[in-house]
């Protein structure tokens, strides 16, 4: 894995974009052009993320998964695709993956209000939240708290992006109200000796389905479980940039935030409505060289909502766009069809797209 340096990647203010000075706003306008045209990925500062709440949500989180399967299981709601509650080990796959599933075990719930009505519509990807009846303290609060922080976060870079791209300042933000958003806490696992430098990664290459991902930074747990610095230099998040001439497939870069800075990537929903304008990032979470390592990290999905039609924004629709994202779809049905690949949902769910009711005249017919 080369390890280019990731410094090349802008870095946004959100200073700068609430700061309503010209010269401020497009100093931040074009890093937002060129983070998410040529990497998909920006740095962000003055974001508002709290760095000692994270991480004692993360010791609660410890506590968490440490205990047993048999108490996380009710938790793991396959009926709702693991929207909400616990996601097991090797439950998740990337689409572009060689079929490894992902060396992780995760916790979702929604930080924000969701839409009753898109609830009855799609309430495998608006249900409730839940929580164990003993969960470890500051579990809740941490996780909700987090994410909240992380979705402001994110709307003021969609507000920016809209203004790097000369659109409507509400453009994506209007898009994505009362969205299915999720925040999600990821627990990646220790390889054993056997299995460290034989190709095994923490999360395989794969570009997120969604708007935007905002990513406020992790931690290593050595051996014994504690937080440590990172194990060795192969480690960690990368992310392949936009194909040049050059570079025809792409360079793979780090993707380490600078001290203080939370990471903001592109989601293909972005990607669509901008006609490619906006690159989702191919991106990679190798494991370490060394045994018994674990990280704990975080993410914040921000999405496109359901009832909105994902196709290149009208300024963007070249002929070239239009081949590559046709033919317009759903959001929600993105959202079904994608969970689908990646093994969140059961292939059944794909059912619920199209005519329902051939059983009704099946019925029907048998009485006649």
């Amino acid at each position: 894995m080369a390890d280019t340096s990731s410094m090349n990647i802008p870095t946004v203010d959100l200073l700068d974009l609430a700061s309503g000075e010209p010269a401020r706003l497009e100093r931040a306008a074009a890093a937002l052009r060129e983070a998410f045209g040529v990497f998909g990925l920006v740095f962000v500062k003055n974001h508002g993320v709290d760095a000692p709440a994270l991480e004692r949500f993360y010791d609660a989180f410890s506590a968490f998964v440490a205990r047993p399967d048999a108490q996380k299981r009710p938790l793991g709601r396959a009926d709702f695709w693991y929207q909400r509650g616990w996601t097991p080990p090797n439950t998740e796959v990337a689409v572009a993956s060689n079929g490894q599933p992902d060396f992780k075990e995760c916790y979702f719930a929604a930080p924000t209000p969701t839409d009753p009505q898109s609830a009855m519509e799609f309430p495998e990807l608006y249900p409730e939240n839940i929580w164990p009846d003993d969960a470890p303290p500051f579990f809740q609060e941490g996780l909700l708290t987090m994410g909240r922080a992380l979705h402001e976060a994110g709307l003021k870079l969609l507000r920016g992006a809209a203004l790097a791209l000369s659109l409507p300042q509400d453009t994506f933000t209007a898009a994505c109200e009362k969205a299915p958003h999720v925040t999600r806490a990821l627990q990646y696992l220790p390889l054993g000796p056997t299995q460290v430098n034989t190709g095994i990664l923490w999360g395989e290459e794969h570009t997120d389905f969604n708007l935007l991902t905002l990513l406020p930074g992790g931690r290593f747990l050595n051996p014994e479980g504690r937080p440590a610095p990172k194990p060795d230099d192969q480690s960690g998040l990368y992310l392949r940039t936009r194909a040049t001439p050059d570079a025809p497939n792409g360079e793979m870069v780090r993707g380490t935030a600078p001290a203080g800075c939370i990471v903001a990537q592109v989601g293909q929903q972005l990607e669509i409505l901008t006609g490619g304008t906006f690159l989702a990032t191919p991106h990679v979470i190798t494991a370490p060289g060394v045994p018994g390592w674990q990280r704990q990290s975080a993410a914040h999905f921000m999405h496109v909502h359901t009832s909105q039609v994902l196709f290149p924004l009208p300024g963007f629709r070249t002929p070239e766009a239009v081949a590559n994202y046709a033919p317009p779809v759903l959001a929600g049905t993105y959202d079904i069809k994608t969970l689908v690949d990646i093994g969140l949902a059961p292939p059944a769910a794909l059912d619920k797209l199209g005519y329902r009711h051939y059983d009704r005249l099946n019925r029907m017919r048998a009485t006649s």
